[in-house]
């Protein structure tokens, strides 16, 4: 399915935002300062519908604050913020599976989100969008969409369209 570069930045950039700050609390505005402190990643491939992947790549401390901030408690595990880490991302994915639908009419799921602690980049895909992020307390993050590489060549990945 072929669908905008620029629609699709808008879906993933629109969606972040959106439920970062009625989900958590947390305000995002965009920034060119990548993640580099003690960084966590959660990572999912779509199973169903496309052929592309999302990451979420953070400073710690926006996972360690949406942990803190949904159990109401300064006192979390790293256990916690791994869980909330991961129901945070299959939040967000959700959202986008939804907004993807509205576009392409084709039904669409995301595997079950995995926890990285320090930057993943899955071995077969190329970054094909970034978006990067700062929050309101300063802490970065990057929306990552991944592309398989046997796409690479695809015109549709060179040009202003992707496939899904």
């Amino acid at each position: 399915m072929a669908v905008p570069k620029s629609l699709l930045t808008s879906i993933f950039d629109e969606v972040i935002r959106d439920v970062t700050r009625r989900e958590v609390g947390i305000l995002l505005t965009v920034q060119e300062s990548v993640p580099e402190k003690e960084l966590c990643t959660v990572f999912a491939n779509f199973e169903q519908g496309y052929r592309t992947s999302l990451s979420l790549c953070a400073e710690e401390a926006l996972f360690r604050r949406l942990a803190q901030n949904t159990l109401e408690t300064e006192d979390i595990s790293p256990q916690d913020v791994e869980d909330f880490a991961k129901e945070y991302f299959n939040v967000l994915c959700g959202h986008i599976v939804s907004r993807l639908y509205e576009v392409t009419k084709i039904p669409a799921r995301f595997g079950i989100p995995a926890f990285y602690n320090g930057r993943y980049v899955p071995a077969d895909h190329l970054e094909h969008i970034v978006l990067t992020y700062s929050s309101d307390e300063d802490v970065n993050v990057q929306l990552v969409h991944h592309a398989p590489y046997t796409l690479r060549e695809d015109p549709l990945y060179k040009g202003k369209e992707c496939a899904l």
